[in-house]
């Protein structure tokens, strides 16, 4: 059995730099992608490490690459097949396989995100919650990523409250980087070797800009009249900004080695981090089991040491079945857009203005004086229409657009990128180019100096009329302009992956959605490529980035507000009250729409819209005990001897049930609900365990129920009766579907004392459909 557990592909073009999105094969006999190197995982299982290691490195002393000793135990390895078949077999060993390369899933937000709070969903700030947490944060965020720019005015440590005792981490020399670069902000930054990656730069310090832009995201202090090169202008700030980062260096310019993802969870559970925050993975075409896929392993370590893991949802969507991540110890997040739009405005000879998005420093002028012509106008003789329509490469006549704006189709699947095509109308001479794309209309992509902008189908059938009725129609492109307040806003960001998890209907992922659309946020000092600095300028101090990459880290940032506030939770307190206080409203007070204009589902964005500052004292909360989560793996199907191999600290007698099957994880104490019902099983309970936070010890909530006509969902009891001695209460939650309905059904179940909500939100999967 295995389960959509890895990451996915980095974005598209147009979030600021391209990695093709692949994952090694996990037959033991194929050739890992790193050279021949395996991972050897051995869960808890710590007393055979030592022999079996010591006897791989008598035959081969080069063999070694990484050792996992602190969180959990295992190596990686270069192995012979022979010796992966022998390693397999091992009675000590839950799994052998061939390290994969997974890869990256890439200040106005904030301030986005507080009104939304503050203003859509309460009529004045959740009780006693502060707008934003802004001091007394000791809390370590820890961050596996591309490496860090430390010099970043975002890393300041101004003001900072001096580094935690219980640190015991590091900060690692490399190349130009020292460990004088850290600081009380920057407290911890390691790197790990890829000696088969074309980076050959040894070094925690970011070569690419991904990391640098997700650490300032998650902690980064404000920073004044921040912009990128005027786009965007405010202060930037991370979601905490007091508390301390600990960068992981594990990804190259090729991807993100299992190997170093792994010696980073190592590394982290000893160093002492309190949040490990993670933006990359691989694709959701490939579906590694729980005990081949280095996040899954990884965080489920860190969680069992009390370490909350947030990940990214991954940027396959909106394809159903594309969410990955879908461990119920990781904290998923989904992407959002916020209500700043980045407008590139086509003007037409006759006066008219079409609404475009994309980033560009266009200097046509305002004038409507370029010519204008669509691409299947310009095809060549051997071209066919639709190439031609497309603008792909070799269909377009460079005597036919030179000097003119060029329209161009680009479907969802279209064979090349847009950046592709902007070369061909560039190189042949064309002065701009619009793209007509329902789906990135909100999602901003980067041209530089050359003008281009993305409409939609809908926008487009204006310009294709006055191009029809005028014999010479001329336009021009705007160079682009910040929007604020632009509604609607958030809806989901449609590269957000979607739910249901592939195999895994009873368990709500993702969890949460937070802002990862055209998000500024601190970048590299260096980066001289053509898609990030434009032709004739500086390198920017900050970038514009899109994808679940810079969600993850706005749900990081809330965490570690909720941790500083609440020091004792549980990961899974945490990851509860950031679901139960969830938004799911929009700034025109309507529900949160996906891009098509539909309402959002729970597949789409789990409980909603996370907010900054509802699950600092969110009233109750579903806790759970790590233990449960070994149940959950007997529910998938691990059978109890691998489970004692990947969890040495058992419950006494701990076995998995005889009768153990996927429909049994529904009764997990998961803040959301999931069940699938078939025609022939009638009605089905689960039970849910609520824990109150609130220095009120006695306090009733009474349920409310929002479910779909024709569901019958009946709550009991239907209220709940907290006492000094009693802070922690059960209720049960049966679903009856109708007779004749297939498909998924949608609703909440809600908790209120009439100073607090806790909304769970539930999805009924009718027939397993």
């Amino acid at each position: 059995m295995s389960l959509k557990i890895s990451l996915s592909s980095l974005l598209f073009f147009y979030f600021v730099f391209f990695i093709s999105s692949h994952y090694k094969e996990t037959d033991a006999s194929m050739a890992s992608k790193n050279g021949n190197v395996y991972i050897v995982y051995m869960g808890d299982n710590k007393n055979n490490n030592d022999m079996l290691l010591n006897s791989l490195l008598r035959r081969n002393k080069n063999a070694l690459v990484y050792r996992y000793k602190n969180g959990f135990s295992g190596f990686a390895a270069r192995l012979t097949d022979l010796e992966v078949r022998q390693l397999s077999e091992h009675p000590g060993v839950v799994s052998v396989f061939p390290d994969p390369m997974l890869q990256l899933h890439t200040t106005r937000s904030w301030d986005f995100l507080q009104y939304e709070t503050s203003v859509l969903i309460y009529s004045q700030p959740r009780f006693n919650a502060p707008l934003l947490a802004s001091k007394g944060s000791d809390t370590i965020i820890g961050i596996l990523d591309t490496g860090i720019w430390p010099e970043s005015e975002s890393f300041r440590d101004t003001g900072m409250d001096l580094i935690p005792s219980r640190w015991k981490g590091k900060c690692m020399d490399g190349e130009n980087f020292t460990s004088s670069d850290c600081n009380k902000k920057l407290i911890g930054a390691r790197y790990y070797k890829d000696e088969d990656s074309d980076t050959k730069i040894q070094s925690a310090r970011d070569q690419i800009g991904h990391g640098t832009h997700v650490a300032s995201t998650a902690a980064g202090v404000s920073v004044e009249n921040a912009s990128y090169y005027g786009l965007a202008n405010g202060a930037a700030r991370g979601g905490s900004p007091t508390s301390h980062i600990a960068m992981y260096r594990v990804c190259f310019s090729d991807g993100c080695p299992g190997s170093a993802i792994l010696a980073a969870f190592d590394d982290a559970i000893a160093d002492g981090v309190d949040l490990l925050s993670l933006s990359l993975g691989a694709s959701s075409a490939f579906t590694p089991d729980f005990s081949t896929d280095p996040i899954a392993i990884g965080a489920f370590h860190a969680v069992q040491k009390g370490i909350t893991v947030l990940c990214s949802a991954g940027n396959d969507g909106p394809s159903p079945q594309s969410v990955v991540n879908v461990a119920p110890w990781i904290i998923t997040i989904a992407a959002t857009t916020i209500d700043r739009d980045l407008q590139s405005d086509v003007v037409l000879g006759n006066n008219k203005v079409i609404k475009g998005e994309s980033i560009n420093f266009s200097e046509l002028g305002n004038s409507p004086k370029y010519p204008l012509i669509s691409g299947v106008a310009a095809k060549t003789k051997s071209a066919t229409e639709d190439e031609a329509r497309n603008c792909y490469p070799d269909s377009i006549d460079a005597e036919k657009i030179k000097g003119k704006i060029v329209l161009c189709q680009h479907p969802d699947k279209s064979r090349y990128s847009m950046r592709a095509k902007l070369t061909v109308v560039k190189n042949g001479g064309g002065v701009g180019i619009i793209i007509i794309n329902d789906k990135t209309r909100l999602v901003a992509s980067n041209s530089g100096t050359f003008p281009m902008t993305v409409i939609t189908t809908e926008d487009s059938a204006e310009i294709l009329a006055y191009m029809n009725a005028t014999e010479n129609s001329v336009a021009t492109i705007l160079a682009t302009k910040t929007v604020p307040t632009f509604k609607p806003a958030p809806t989901l960001a449609y590269f957000s992956a979607r739910g249901p998890s592939a195999g895994l209907n009873n368990l709500l992922k993702p969890d949460i959605a937070a802002p990862g659309v055209n998000i500024l946020a601190a970048w590299i000092a260096n980066d001289k490529s053509g898609e990030t600095t434009p032709e004739g300028k500086e390198p920017p101090e900050f970038n514009l980035l899109s994808g679940t990459s810079m969600a993850c880290p706005h749900a990081a940032g809330i965490a570690a507000n909720i941790k500083s506030q609440n020091p004792t939770w549980s990961p899974a307190a945490i990851r509860s009250s950031m679901i139960t206080t969830a938004i799911q409203t929009n700034n025109l007070k309507q529900p949160i729409t996906t891009q098509t204009g539909e309402d959002a589902t729970p597949y789409d964005f789990g409980a909603g819209e996370v907010s900054p500052t509802g699950g600092i004292q969110p009233g109750l909360v579903y806790d759970i005990d790590p233990t449960d989560y070994l149940q959950f793996l007997c529910y998938y199907g691990y059978d109890t001897s691998t489970i004692k191999l990947i969890a040495a600290q058992l419950p006494s007698g701990f076995s998995c049930p005889k009768n153990s099957s996927a429909d049994m994880i529904s009764n997990i104490n998961y803040p959301s609900i999931a069940v699938s019902i078939n025609a022939t099983t009638g009605p089905v309970t689960v039970k849910r365990t609520v824990t109150n936070v609130d220095n009120d010890e006695a306090t009733i909530y009474t349920v409310l129920i929002d479910k779909p006509a024709g569901l019958e969902v009946n709550v009991s009891p239907n209220q709940l009766k907290f006492t000094a001695d009693a802070n922690k209460l059960s209720y049960e939650v049966t679903f009856s579907p109708p007779s004749s309905v297939k498909g998924n059904m949608f609703g909440a179940v809600t908790w209120t004392n009439n100073k607090y909500k806790v909304r769970s939100p539930f999805v009924v999967s009718l027939n397993g459909v």
